[in-house]
């Protein structure tokens, strides 16, 4: 006996899992090497550890959540009866959503101000005549242009996980 919404929250657990999961190997293989031998790594940069920390906590959940929205969409019932764990579900719920929706903020942030700062650097040098902060600034762009890139699965997850509380919420006696 299944019901749309038990297939929604199904649907929805499982999107959650695969999109928070999709980000953290396009951002742990983020990296380059300048011809120097200087290396940057992803975990160099603070805020994006923190974006796969989100991603890592969002798809954990959703895989532990996702037997039990199985059940409920298989059977109709609720592995759990009680008020207690429906709150306690509804909850953490939102507070992961909130967890995703900062680890978006933090990775977009990151990003944006990072290569800026790296542009204004670069310039800055250049007028000063070195030619050598080319490489730099090249290879700084493809490397937060993927921390961009890392961070959109987080934000699709985001918003999955955002719509499933609405839904959890909405339908809660």
């Amino acid at each position: 006996m299944e019901t749309p919404r038990a297939m929604a929250i199904l649907l929805l657990r499982l999107v959650t899992m695969l999109l928070c999961g999709a980000s953290v190997p396009i951002m742990i293989t983020n990296s380059f090497q300048l011809s120097g031998g200087e290396k940057t790594k992803y975990s160099d940069v603070k805020g994006y550890r923190y974006v796969v920390a989100a991603a890592l906590v969002g798809s954990i959940y959703s895989l532990i959540q996702l037997p039990f929205a199985l059940y409920y969409a298989v059977t109709g019932k609720r592995v759990f009866h009680g008020n207690f764990l429906g709150r306690l579900d509804f909850f953490v719920d939102k507070v992961l959503s909130f967890f995703l929706a900062s680890g978006v903020g933090v990775g977009f942030g990151v990003s944006s101000e990072l290569k800026r700062y790296v542009n204004g650097f670069v310039d800055t040098i250049e007028t000063t005549g070195i030619d050598t902060f080319e490489e730099l600034r090249k290879k700084s762009l493809i490397f937060f242009d993927r921390g961009h890139l890392a961070t959109t699965p987080l934000l699709a997850g985001f918003g999955t996980m955002a719509v499933l509380t609405i839904i959890t919420s909405y339908h809660r006696k």
